[in-house]
């Protein structure tokens, strides 16, 4: 099969899309003919060594962890997929990932992929779409009538993170630019805050919940925009417990884990039209160093998709 491969740690160029050895399945996984893929910032984090002490990975190694794909053969032991369907998945990242033809998995990784929705949208979901929803609802817990903000709203994360709010009934603010404020009004934000020319910690106060999707200023300056009590959730860095507790509120920052079950209520708030994908770009699996590009250049709006192959 074809995959993209790393040998080292380093830019874009040690990413060498070349023949691969088929992988072969345990008997609790399945194996996926993969249509497509997606780029995240953990990717290229991962292909840059920045995660070595952190994960000990073999070389070569093939990144990526989202996918969209069809299933070809399912283990002894699997009994909740058959060949044929159509499935989508964020995998195990401690293992190889899915800049490739085909992959094996854990079958209880594994979710049905959203029915009204193509490949390449669905495998731009798995990842960023937990990842929204650990914010949003594991931890933030957010209820109709609650008010958040959503820092970065076009991007792959924030614009997942504001369609899961409002579809709870909360008020959402995002940040953004002024290019994107209309699409991010699309999305379901109730009041866009243009951070090019306003800061919002000047027009903001009494929040329940802030999802910082930036770190640095940003994440500092949400502190103040709480109400007593209120969250800030980051998936960049570990926030100041110090200025939590100076402002009374809570803070934490998060790394998910592959969670098929909330794979499964995303497809259904795809197929309800409660939730849409945003794909900003997409390349050949081929064009993977101009992907990372792209990505690390941070302007890109929504998610990078990766045509991997006809399912």
């Amino acid at each position: 099969m074809k995959a993209v491969r790393m040998h080292q740690y380093g830019d874009a160029k040690v990413l060498s899309y070349e023949d691969a050895p088929k992988p072969e399945i345990a008997a609790d996984e399945v194996l996926i003919k993969i249509v497509a893929s997606s780029v995240n910032p953990v990717d290229w984090k991962v292909r840059a060594g920045y995660l070595k002490d952190y994960i000990n990975y073999d070389m070569p190694l093939t990144p990526g962890w989202d996918l969209s794909g069809v299933v070809e053969a399912v283990g002894s032991q699997v009994t909740d997929f058959k060949a044929g369907d159509q499935v989508y998945s964020r995998p195990d990242i401690n293992r190889n990932g899915t800049y490739a033809e085909y992959i094996s998995v854990k079958a209880d990784e594994v979710a049905l992929k959203p029915q009204t929705i193509s490949h390449t949208e669905a495998a731009t979901l798995p990842l960023a779409g937990i990842t929204a929803w650990d914010a949003i609802v594991t931890h933030g817990n957010l209820k109709a009538g609650q008010k958040v903000l959503v820092h970065a709203g076009s991007g792959g994360v924030g614009s997942l993170a504001i369609q899961i709010a409002k579809a709870r009934g909360a008020y959402v603010i995002s940040t953004t630019s002024s290019k994107n404020a209309a699409l991010v009004k699309s999305l379901g934000a109730d009041q866009v805050i243009d951070y090019t020319t306003t800061d919002f910690s000047q027009v903001l106060s009494d929040l329940d919940m802030v999802f910082d999707t930036l770190g640095g200023e940003v994440q500092e300056s949400s502190f103040s925009v709480l109400k007593p009590g209120g969250l800030l959730a980051s998936v960049v860095s570990p926030p100041s417990q110090e200025k939590a507790q100076e402002y009374g509120v809570k803070a934490m920052d998060y790394f998910i884990e592959p969670n098929a079950q909330i794979l499964e209520q995303l497809a259904e708030m795809v197929d309800q039209g409660q939730v849409r994908p945003l794909v900003g770009a997409e390349f050949a699996l081929s064009d993977i160093e101009k992907a990372h590009a792209l990505s690390e250049s941070g302007r890109t709006v929504g998610k990078i998709a990766l045509y991997v192959g006809q399912p």
